[in-house]
């Protein structure tokens, strides 16, 4: 049973398809996983086992009618985000304003799994309304690292990154602002990808033009990763800067990767936060191997000078979007830093919200122009390793360098997010204090085919998927 907890999602497709297993057998062996596993770690919020349970026992009958067209997940067990709405299955937000609250409609995403064969098994837990990178609520508490269960697993997908570290599925939905998908991916081992605003679309939300947050996938493998791309990624009338996407291309680019001709700049970091020492080693150890798969890497990185101002303003408007209306009804209830965050986005005024989007202008056309050169940017997925728990937001200093704020160690991540390039972390080796390490891999804008390649060339040189936390 333990092996098909680990088993990839491809492989697990393909082995329902020819009724070597069924998505039943399947289903059965992550629930009791999870029934092991989870208890110390919360990974899962809610694990909707009756729900999961039917939708398998029907997959399961799929598989045996003549002439049934099942889908590229058909049977594949897959975690949400306690985000996301699932019709039936609670979705807290990780928030006591909404600790009852039942969706009675899937977000687009989880109809898209649906439609694509998947199995949602449950929920994974997250910070309150996704604000932060350590995952803890008041509504379930904190999640651990699976790696040394005293340390933060990230944030905000931290859940869906510990669910994946331990055999607890699979697949795992997500989101990403500022790091969401890729900082717990670092954290926990795994992979996380934030493609471009509009690749894959998120339906419903309160502002249709936003592409700051996106929904994406997390695997442990890059296979897996472009599966699951596949099936949710491409346009939908609703989502205004959505766009069509080719599924087949996604998937070829994983097929043969090559890194051959690729010209790929170390960004390092970025000239904008400090970084760990250990984590600097192990990112910069991974250059040998893009280098011997027959990349041109060169240490190179324009300014992202602004991204600290824009992050301020941007982040501030967008706390105002979504939380300004609860604040007067039940913010004696919410996250210190969330009633903190949105009322600094009250504060900005009109002039500081223009003069940030004038700065984000100004650096995504010179990042544009940088990557005229460059096909890739590589640098640290998050400037620290995991730290503990009771940091809860973020470590006080790096290398002895005091945080000027909490965001401060993320703005590796934040600065893709704020210009709208593809970026997905993958595992790049261990501290001395075997804690995982993400490497950050960058693309231009909507290239999101060229990240894949390159990330499944590195995952063939250098694989992680059987390298597993003690747990």
């Amino acid at each position: 049973m333990s092996d098909l907890c680990f088993t990839p999602a491809a492989t697990l497709a393909a082995l329902i398809r020819k009724k070597k297993v069924s998505p039943t057998e399947v289903l059965h062996a992550v629930l009791e996983r999870i029934d092991k596993v989870n208890p110390p770690l919360n990974a899962y919020c809610t694990v909707a086992a009756e729900q999961a349970l039917a939708a398998a026992k029907k997959a399961t009958a799929a598989v045996g009618k003549k002439g049934a067209t099942l889908g590229a997940l058909h049977g594949v067990p897959v975690s949400i985000k306690d985000l996301t709405p699932t019709k039936g299955i609670r979705t807290t937000w990780g928030s006591k304003i909404f600790e009852h609250h039942v969706p009675e409609e899937d977000g687009l995403i989880v109809q898209r799994l649906k439609a694509a064969g998947a199995i949602v098994v449950g929920k994974t837990n997250t910070p309150e309304f996704g604000a932060g990178a350590n995952t803890f609520n008041a509504v379930f508490g904190p999640t651990r690292n699976p790696w040394n269960p005293a340390l933060t697993c990230g944030g905000s997908t931290g859940g869906g990154a510990v669910a994946l570290a331990t055999g607890m599925g699979p697949l795992a939905q997500g989101s990403d602002l500022g790091g969401s998908l890729r900082l717990p991916a670092a954290f926990c081992g795994v992979v996380g990808f934030r493609t471009s605003p509009g690749c894959v679309p998120m339906w419903p939300r309160p502002t249709a033009w936003n592409t700051y947050g996106v929904e994406g996938p997390m695997a442990r493998t890059i296979g897996d990763t472009a599966l699951m791309l596949s099936a949710i990624a491409g346009q939908d009338a609703r989502v205004p800067i959505s766009y069509p996407v080719d599924p087949r291309a996604l998937l070829a680019a994983v097929k043969r990767p090559s890194l051959k001709g690729l010209r790929i700049a170390w960004g390092g970091d970025l000239g904008i936060t400090p970084v760990d020492d250990e984590v600097r080693r192990v990112t910069e150890a991974t250059l040998a191997v893009f280098r011997r798969l027959g990349a041109r890497v060169e240490a190179a990185h324009p300014s992202f000078a602004e991204v600290d101002e824009i992050v301020r303003t941007s982040r501030g408007l967008l706390m105002v979007v979504h939380h300004e209306d609860k604040l007067p009804r039940w913010k004696p209830l919410m996250q210190e830093n969330l009633v903190k965050n949105t009322e600094q986005g009250l504060a900005l005024t009109a002039s500081d919200i223009a003069a940030g989007e004038r700065l984000r202008t100004t650096l995504y056309h010179r990042v544009r122009e940088f990557m005229a050169r460059y096909d890739l940017i590589l640098t640290p997925t998050a400037a620290v390793p995991p730290f503990p728990l009771e940091f809860r937001s973020g470590p006080p200093a790096i290398n002895g360098v005091p945080m000027k704020h909490y965001i401060q160690w993320a703005l590796l991540t934040y600065a893709f997010t704020v210009i709208g390039a593809p970026a997905i972390s993958v595992p790049a080796g261990f501290t001395r204090d075997r804690l995982p390490v993400g490497l950050q891999i960058a693309g231009r804008w909507r290239d999101e085919v060229t990240v894949l390649r390159a990330a499944a060339a590195f995952e063939q040189a250098q694989p992680w998927a059987d390298i597993r936390p003690p747990v």
